[in-house]
């Protein structure tokens, strides 16, 4: 029961947290210190996310077929790119000084760019999600193979196992925890990436409808947008934590047995 008591803590709080943010961010607007046209209440923005609501998920989806793409994409090429990098130590002095020179360059510099050369449809808002997601797979699996435990190498190399068969069995499990940890942050880069895409060329979108709202002054509408993706996100990253736990159960089973 005292186990239970810290955990139902620190979940509650963050809750308790939300909830009196809100309160405040009622009645600061309820009240008028600041203009509701400026910084709209939450009752509002719930009310015109109920209002939007088909429009909002015709939008989302959308994005969200965007984002998927994009990641997907962006996860194969980190991760051919952290094995080619491992694999070859003259393509790691190579290529890394320049996959950390494409998170240099803003995505806003790089969008109007990719809209002018490939059009308004959806590569160029795949092509930039590709840019921000496999960056964080890349340098988080290259770690994992890096940090490879040398002396089971080294034995199964004195056992006559090929490179093949170490990366299949110490390199790539070794590295999951890291790259699920990246994946989490491509999820939320994927979703963004492809709103700040659709800012600045697109038909649909959540991106597009977000500039529409904002031309016609509607923040509320705006902000329910911005609830909408972060609730998207957050998903995201839940449902990505769930796949960690399907794919590495022995962590699972090492954190329960920690708290006993």
């Amino acid at each position: 029961m005292k186990r239970k008591l810290p955990s139902i803590t620190s979940k509650l709080m963050p809750i308790a947290a939300i909830l009196l943010i809100l309160v405040l961010w009622q009645t600061v607007s309820g009240t008028g210190l600041i203009a509701k046209f400026l910084l709209p209440s939450p009752v509002d923005i719930v009310k015109a996310f109920v209002a939007d609501f088909p429009l909002l998920m015709g939008n989302a989806k959308v994005t969200l077929l965007e984002a998927f793409v994009g990641l997907a994409a962006g996860v194969l090429v980190g991760f051919f790119m952290a094995v080619l990098m491992d694999r070859f130590e003259w393509l790691y002095q190579a290529l890394y000084p320049l996959v950390v020179l494409t998170q240099t360059v803003p995505t806003v510099a790089i969008a109007p760019l990719l809209v002018l050369w490939f059009g308004y449809e959806m590569l160029p808002k795949v092509i930039l999600i590709v840019v921000v997601t496999f960056f964080p797979v890349t340098v988080s699996l290259l770690d994992g193979f890096r940090g490879a435990d040398r002396d089971t190498i080294r034995l199964l190399r004195a056992m006559g196992a090929s490179k093949m068969q170490i990366f299949r069995y110490v390199k790539f499990p070794g590295s999951l925890g890291q790259f699920f940890a990246s994946l989490r942050i491509s999820v939320s880069y994927a979703v963004v990436g492809a709103v700040i895409s659709e800012w600045l060329g697109g038909f649909e979108g959540l991106g597009v409808y977000m500039i529409r709202v904002k031309k016609a002054f509607s923040f509320d509408k705006m902000f329910a947008v911005i609830f909408l993706i972060s609730a998207i996100s957050l998903l995201l990253m839940w449902a990505v934590n769930l796949l960690q736990r399907k794919c590495m159960p022995w962590e699972e089973k090492k954190e329960s047995e920690d708290d006993r």
